[in-house]
């Protein structure tokens, strides 16, 4: 059970990144949002207190965690309201891709800097037509002499606009097959032929969502991340921890809802006693709050298969984590806001924009979907439709 049980000092931290959040709360990212703003000042501190580098090896200014602290700040962020969206992106995939595979001069560029929050990367491996198919994946990189020259787009891209470079995953075609093979590239925000536009969202977040255009944008040869014969395997290694803080992003927002439906159920009274007496309000705010809590066991179970090299059962666990995490921050939401009645849809409550927000982690980085299909075939041994 240890790996579910969690010690002394990931509660400290918990308490530790409980009381930043509180610092901040859900006003402050709601205003950051709607000024058009990034989370500069919370991103900043969260840094200064080493939260965002727990899981980069201390030779390299990090706190030598894991995943497994790394998602945990991110919950408790996410209960108080404020998670932050490039914490996914920026240490968890950047930073473990290049921990694990990168050269030593690369880890030494970046990885300090991952750590203390002067610099930031974002992930680009979305395509216009490619969707949660890697295999359609149409940017390409070829070899010209020493350097590499890539040529493609990408959409639903975070953050770019802050991140100083962006990890983007192209294919190479293999000398010895002629197939293309995923390759990780890492592209300076200002390299020639390198553009941007922001995609137009409903949803209100801090962190903008772009489409990239890689136009002959021409690379050095360490632009290349690990072997290229290991592309999948980098690539996953960076997936799993994208889906385990995907999974803690759901889950604090859960819980920063469900923590405001409680607080509403307790104290407001409309007949003789407050509603939270009520069964039909009080069953269905205690079963999200069981669903949150089995959520956050499957997220722990992959985080420390993750931290202790198992990537086979992480892959599967990490697939789970982030659907019942989706599933639950949404039940969650929802049940928050029908407490709630009209109030549940006014901006004082700031429930009714998490309406849209929670259904973030059903879709992305993966669909509910596509993890069924991932369970049906690689789990259950069931022949694939496609």
């Amino acid at each position: 059970m240890s790996s579910t049980l969690e010690s002394k000092e990931h509660k400290a931290l918990r308490a530790a990144v409980a009381a930043l959040g509180q610092k901040y709360g859900r006003e402050y990212l709601a205003r950051i949002a709607q000024e058009g703003g990034h989370p500069d000042e919370l991103w900043a501190d969260a840094a200064r207190l080493g939260y965002l580098g727990v899981s980069i090896p201390e030779e390299y200014g990090g706190g030598g965690g894991g995943i497994v602290e790394l998602s945990l700040v991110l919950e408790e962020l996410g209960a108080a309201g404020c998670p932050l969206l490039m914490m996914v992106v920026s240490p968890a995939i950047c930073g473990t891709v290049i921990a694990r595979f990168g050269t030593e001069a690369q880890k030494r560029a970046w990885l300090p800097g991952l750590a203390d929050g002067t610099r930031t990367m974002a992930f680009g491996i979305t395509e216009p037509d490619a969707g949660s198919n890697s295999h359609r994946i149409t940017t390409t990189a070829r070899r010209d002499g020493d350097e590499w020259i890539l040529t493609g787009r990408k959409v639903f891209i975070s953050g770019v606009d802050i991140a100083d470079a962006t990890l983007i995953v192209g294919r190479t075609e293999d000398a010895k097959t002629g197939s293309l093979k995923p390759c990780l590239f890492i592209v300076p925000r200002d390299a020639p032929g390198f553009g941007r536009s922001v995609i137009d969202m409903e949803l209100q977040a801090a962190e903008k969502q772009f489409e990239l255009t890689l136009d002959e944008v021409r690379l050095p040869a360490d632009a290349l991340v690990g072997d290229e014969d290991a592309g999948l395997l980098q690539l996953f290694a960076g997936l799993n921890p994208e889906r385990i803080m995907t999974a803690a992003f759901a889950i604090g927002m859960g819980r920063h809802a469900l923590a405001k439906a409680v607080d509403y159920a307790r104290t407001r009274q409309v007949w003789k006693q407050p509603i939270g007496a009520h069964q039909a309000i009080a069953h269905p705010l205690a079963a999200a709050h069981i669903d949150l809590e089995l959520a956050r066991l499957m997220m722990q179970k992959a985080a420390h298969l993750y931290d202790t090299g198992d990537d086979l059962g992480a892959g599967e666990a990490a697939n789970m984590a982030k659907y019942a995490a989706a599933e639950a921050c949404v039940k969650a939401v929802d049940q928050s806001v029908h407490t709630l009645g009209g109030n549940g849809l006014t901006r004082e409550y700031g429930l009714a924009s998490l309406i849209t927000a929670s259904r973030v982690s059903r879709i992305a980085p993966v669909s509910r979907e596509m993890i069924l299909n991932f369970v049906s075939h690689q789990t259950l041994g069931l022949p694939k439709s496609y």
